[in-house]
């Protein structure tokens, strides 16, 4: 049987009974040799089923099902017992604020004393608790939604797979990749949506999730701009700004026949949203149609163009953070290693 992401009252609630599924689902994946208690295994499988109303009880069963003999459990709860703490202090109000980004940080911040061979198990129960999502949920109209989790580019690890720097754009194949949307075959429904989704990610750096949610009421004139508030991770809201010159010919048209629920400002031609994996199949399609071939050809490379090529034109790594809604400054860092101005002085220096 297939639930919908969130059916619960509370993010909490939601988060609590997919831990809940995950942890009976793991159970038969492991030996049950050593399992000295067949019947009471029966009963906690049934009252793993039923859920719990509180990480502390699934705790507690999950520590008896190691006292009974089941070994290997506590390989995937101790980091999903981490994350669901970790995910609690950001304030989440749905299980689809949850991304690939947030993950990365959730295991910079809690493996950093930790060694390579527990880190690469934090990051196997992750890959695996999402997995198991992607395939038990559906929403009223039978559709899944797709986290995707593969988390290849976390740099956790001391070994060989290392840190990755992000895939972007320089300015040339920015200027190409515009051209490249503005002449596109979109269908005629869809072109001036698509085209406007787009651009708003890459003009002002926002999460592709954080572009699909935003509502009416947040998109705002305000003298030759607009005034974008986008809900970040933990809900948390921030502005974004982008010329009316970039993208009023594009809203025009798309307003004229938008017609989406509960205030969005883009959705499919259901009224409902779009999904992120149709975006990035989008996004996929221009950056091919123009002969630009990255490593990451997703949606989210377009925020790393942004990052990028914000810092190499300000150099000031706190408005890097901001625009991009980081909680940690660190996280921003990265973009600093694609300044050519500073590489070029460490050759003039040695």
């Amino acid at each position: 049987m297939r639930y919908p992401l969130d059916f619960e009252e509370t993010f909490e609630q939601n988060l609590l009974f997919w831990l809940s599924r995950f942890i009976r689902n793991k159970i038969t994946t492991l030996s049950n040799s050593k399992v000295n208690d067949k019947e009471r295994l029966t009963q906690i499988i049934k009252e793993l089923i039923n859920g719990f109303s509180s990480m502390d009880e699934l705790k507690l069963k999950v520590k008896e099902l190691r006292n009974i003999g089941l070994n290997g459990i506590n390989v995937y709860f101790v980091p999903l017992e981490k994350l669901y703490f970790f995910l609690k202090t950001f304030g989440a109000s749905s299980m689809k604020e949850i991304d690939e980004e947030l993950l990365s940080d959730f295991l910079l911040t809690e493996t950093t004393k930790l060694a390579d061979a527990t880190k690469k198990n934090y990051r196997i129960a992750l890959i695996s608790f999402f997995n198991y999502i992607d395939k038990q949920n559906e929403d009223d109209n039978g559709n899944p939604y797709r986290y995707g989790i593969e988390l290849k580019n976390w740099g956790g690890l001391t070994g060989k797979s290392g840190t990755k720097l992000p895939s972007y754009m320089n300015k040339e194949e920015v200027n190409k990749f515009i051209e490249a949307i503005n002449n596109y075959n979109f269908s005629t429904k869809i072109g001036a949506r698509n085209r406007l989704i787009i651009k708003v990610i890459l003009y002002t750096g926002v999460r592709i999730s954080e572009a699909l949610t935003i509502k009416m009421k947040d998109f705002n004139r305000e003298n030759e701009s607009y005034m974008i508030q986008v809900r970040g991770k933990g809900n948390k809201p921030r502005l974004v700004m982008i010329r009316e010159s970039i993208i009023q010919k594009d809203l025009e048209n798309w307003l004229e026949i938008r017609s989406c629920d509960n205030d969005l400002l883009f959705c499919n031609q259901k009224g409902t949203p779009l999904s992120q994996a149709y975006m990035y199949t989008t996004v996929e399609k221009i950056l091919l149609s123009a002969g630009l071939r990255k490593e990451k050809n997703g949606a989210h490379m377009l925020r790393h163009t942004f990052a990028t090529l914000l810092y190499q034109n300000s150099h000031d790594l706190i408005l890097v953070q901001e625009s991009l809604g980081h909680v940690d400054i660190n996280t921003s860092r990265i973009y600093t290693h694609f300044d050519k101005n500073k590489l070029d002085r460490t050759t003039d220096i040695f």
